[in-house]
């Protein structure tokens, strides 16, 4: 994308925030492969539930973590989502059992002009297998990931989607899909080259190598909670990022964003333009003169 229309975006999105936040609330629905609660004011908190199965990940599973995700996006009281699952695992990877039998007799590719045709295709393409799994990175609001044991493969990647990522130190990250003839599908690959350059990326995804919440940490993937629960620890951090004016928030989440995406230069300009345009907002006023008035402010999201 241009910075052209990223600079039209900027105006838009916090024009619209006020429009967003002020959605009417929900009542809160029940899924069959995810628990939703509210620990906090402002929280939701999204618990991965296939504990037989290590919470790996097959189409209803992440459809309904999909589902669930944009539910809380789109409610008015919550400001800020936490993504777990158990103590054992986070996730322990993609559902091999619903991949396996995926086939693909033959991908041909031409060109006829502008124009690229896919005479045959897989039913990994026909189905478009994988659609769901970038759910977490098009939500507005911000999302913890904390993590507990297993995050492999779909797990991991699922994870990296996060906007922070907290780890208990029995945490065990991963790519193992080379094992398995084929590669990370869902992400892997490019967030964690990002992440953790290249040298460490093509390391864990050449070798499958399982890494420790230390490791992870010394590596830059994660903050390990030593002390305490991860989930209350992430419950915490929530509870903070929600009590902050939420068009600001949106809109320092899209602006660190925007650096996977542009140049520095660009990221700059683009980051200029959010700020000025927060001027525009009734929180902008509030802020301000509490800070100068030394009481807290009283958040309208306008």
């Amino acid at each position: 994308m241009s910075f052209v229309a990223f600079s039209r975006s900027t105006f838009h999105h916090v024009s619209s925030s006020a429009r967003f936040f002020s959605t009417s609330l929900r009542a809160q629905r029940e899924y069959a492969n995810v628990l939703v609660s509210r620990p906090g004011p402002g929280v939701a908190l999204i618990t991965l539930n296939r504990p037989k199965a290590l919470n790996a990940l097959n189409a209803a599973h992440f459809q309904d973590i999909s589902e669930a995700m944009k539910e809380a996006d789109e409610d008015a009281s919550v400001g800020a989502m936490i993504l777990t699952g158990s103590e054992r695992a986070f996730a322990a990877g993609a559902d091999i059992k619903e991949m396996k039998d995926k086939s693909c007799e033959y991908l041909s590719l031409v060109i006829e002009y502008i124009r690229i045709k896919f005479p045959e295709v897989a039913e990994a393409y026909t189905t478009n297998f994988l659609a769901d799994w970038e759910v977490i990175t098009k939500l507005k609001k911000p999302v913890i990931a904390a993590v507990s044991g297993y995050a492999l493969g779909g797990g991991l990647e699922l994870a990296l989607q996060a906007d922070i990522l907290l780890a208990a130190p029995s945490a065990q990250l991963g790519q193992p899909e080379v094992n398995l003839g084929v590669i990370p599908g869902g992400g892997g690959t490019q967030r964690l080259a990002r992440l953790i350059g290249k040298s460490r990326a093509m390391e864990l995804v050449l070798t499958g190598r399982i890494i420790g919440a230390d490791e992870a940490e010394r590596w830059g993937i994660v903050r390990v909670v030593r002390e305490g629960s991860v989930v209350d620890e992430a419950v915490k951090v929530a509870s903070d990022i929600a009590s902050k004016g939420r068009i600001a928030v949106g809109a320092g989440k899209e602006a660190v964003n925007a650096a996977f995406e542009m140049s520095l230069a660009e990221g700059l300009r683009f980051e200029k333009r959010l700020f000025h345009a927060l001027f525009s907002t009734k929180d902008q006023k509030e802020g301000m003169a509490a800070f100068a008035e030394k009481r807290r402010a009283e958040w309208t999201h306008s």
